[in-house]
């Protein structure tokens, strides 16, 4: 975890007292299953394009998001990890559906 950029007089929450801490907003496309594999690509690479360049990093930084646009099996590998993440804190909290 680091500073943001927008806030850098806010410390981080390690240095706040609570290492190992980490929660991410994230923004993500996802296609239909069975979506050829080189439109993914076409889409992958066209919006990576767009949210590296500088102008629309300059749109986005007043929300203190950083894009980190990656491949789409980074991004499978990412939404894996991060369900098995929470589907854990949801179930060793004990929360049911209501």
């Amino acid at each position: 975890a680091k500073r943001s950029p927008e806030m850098p007089e806010v410390p981080a929450i390690a240095e706040a007292g609570v290492p190992g801490y980490e929660a991410i907003v994230w923004i993500g496309l996802l296609a239909p299953a069975g979506t050829p594999r080189d439109i993914v690509a076409k889409l992958n690479g066209e919006i990576g394009r767009l949210v590296r360049a500088d102008e629309v990093k300059k749109l986005i930084a007043p929300t203190g998001m950083e894009p980190d646009p990656d491949t789409p099996a980074q991004f499978a590998a990412y939404l894996k990890a991060d369900y098995d993440k929470w589907g854990k804190v949801v179930r060793d909290s004990g929360a049911t559906v209501q």
